[in-house]
């Protein structure tokens, strides 16, 4: 999400009246597609799916990262809010649905979740309501959507089943470590990659199990 990143500080200026939405100055109007972040989780995705898997690609987007997975022998399915996103997925040869994060989903369903979230900061006042922007909006601390995603997807998680997560260190990594552990789940760093502005990072977030043998 770097060029975004740029793009948006570069408007920051400007009266919202001024403002063109993000959709109107993009090639494809209304849904995010495949970046840097989405390249680093899907190759993330590829070396801890085995094929078979059933894997579930959150704000799927485009379906890129679901693609990938697909590629690599698992039975990936994407879940998006918006409406464009599902439509371009589902041309793309993705099954997915509609739906707010994992609620949509069986528990004890996935080996795999994956999860670009969105998660540029940005101040109730910079808001801009259009599809674009919900993609890359992560709210005032950048969690937006991920709290209230490591709040559920422990439950849509099959036996020995994980998380990929990416964040940024825009969105303090170390808070959503500790979200994360909160809901049962621990975190492992398992890849990175620098940018001007941030860096990005994939989390591998698997079940906590008590150790009832003591």
């Amino acid at each position: 999400m770097t060029d975004d990143h740029e793009n948006k500080r570069g408007d920051e200026s400007r009266d919202d009246g001024d403002r063109p939405s993000l959709a109107d100055r993009r090639e494809v109007a209304q849904v995010y597609q495949p970046a840097e972040d989405s390249q680093l989780l899907a190759d993330s995705v590829v070396e801890h799916v085995e094929p078979g898997d059933r894997v579930l690609d959150v704000g799927t987007g485009s379906g890129y990262v679901a693609a990938r997975a697909r590629e690599a022998g698992a039975d990936a399915v994407g879940s998006d809010l918006n409406p464009h996103a599902c439509q371009q997925a589902v041309e793309a040869g993705i099954p997915a649905v509609r739906a707010d994060l994992t609620g949509a989903f069986r528990n004890d369903v996935f080996d795999l979740v994956a999860f670009n979230p969105p998660y540029l900061p940005t101040a109730p006042e910079q808001e801009w309501d259009d599809w674009m922007e919900r993609a890359l909006s992560g709210g005032e601390d950048g969690r937006a959507a991920v709290d209230p995603f490591l709040a559920d997807v422990e439950r849509v998680l099959a036996d020995d089943g994980a998380v990929l997560l990416l964040v940024s260190t825009l969105t303090d990594p170390d808070a959503v470590r500790e979200q994360a552990r909160a809901h049962g789940l621990t975190a492992t760093e398992v890849a990175s990659e620098s940018h001007p502005f941030e860096q990005l990072l994939v989390l591998r977030l698997t079940q906590q199990f008590s150790d009832f043998s003591a």
